[in-house]
């Protein structure tokens, strides 16, 4: 007999807890990878293998209610775009875009992380759902937007769609350099509020990633705007984090499946 698969132990957030709608933000508990990778990997972009990232998107897939190969994520590539999932594409040949918004029941969308910023929103009147993979130049250029733009041309209505935060990375665990303050100041000088200076390091700052992608999503006019406040960097046991494995000089790294789905009907 084979031993039964470790069980997972997503993370869900009580305002996306309707009746319609299944999502979660998946920890790495219940995983097949081993190693660096140790858990559940999803990131078909890591050198992890094959074989077990794909077991692993499976058992995320099936928690969700969905078949694996019903489970959409896109090629990110920290920008702007939004793909509507009409039919679900192979792991690791979607198109390049950093949000994925689906009104078909039985398909699930999701965003892969290891620092950025996992959001997941839905318009559960509407029945239309998305996922956006929001780190610092994606949300800077637009791609919460964008993914409430998406989510409209399905017919939700951005006052009435539910949006929240998962596992990221904290201030306190972000320090960046000039280049990216500036970046910001000269988009909008009132983003200096989401700075703070580091008191080691003149001219870097603690960025407040999560704090910047929920100000976004309040200024779109998105109806309600969750932060489940979880440090990526800061709890290795639950979660990969790219910026921890930089600085342990780690080969590579895992990524956290963020993913939402409609039940059928």
């Amino acid at each position: 007999m084979h031993a039964p698969a470790p069980r997972l132990q997503p993370i869900e957030a009580p305002p996306l807890r309707v009746p319609g709608i299944r999502h979660a933000f998946f920890t790495r508990a219940g995983g097949a990878s081993h190693g660096l990778y140790q858990g559940l990997n999803t990131g078909i972009g890591s050198r992890d293998e094959r074989a077990a990232v794909l077991e692993n998107r499976a058992r995320a897939a099936r928690h969700l209610g969905v078949e694996p190969e019903h489970l959409a994520t896109p090629y990110q590539v920290h920008g702007s775009d939004v793909v509507v999932v009409e039919s679900v594409w192979g792991p690791g040949l979607g198109p390049k875009a950093d949000a994925v918004v689906t009104g078909r029941p039985g398909i699930a969308v999701g965003v892969g992380t290891a620092d950025c910023g996992p959001v997941l929103l839905a318009d559960p009147g509407a029945r239309v759902v998305a996922a956006a993979h929001a780190g610092w130049k994606g949300a800077l250029r637009g791609i919460l937007e964008s993914a409430v733009a998406g989510m409209e041309r399905l017919g939700a209505d951005r006052g009435k769609i539910v949006a929240v935060l998962g596992p990221t990375i904290s201030a306190r665990n972000y320090e960046v350099g000039p280049e990216l303050v500036a970046a910001f100041a000269d988009a909008d000088a009132e983003n200096a509020r989401f700075f703070a200076p580091s008191p080691a390091r003149p001219g870097h700052a603690f960025f407040d990633l999560p704090a910047y992608i929920v100000a976004r999503l309040q200024s779109a006019g998105v109806g309600a705007v969750h932060d489940i406040g979880l440090c990526t960097y800061g709890d290795a046991g639950r979660f990969f984090s790219y910026r921890r494995a930089t600085h342990r000089g780690e080969a590579d790294y895992g990524r956290l499946l963020s993913a939402i789905a409609l039940a059928g009907e």
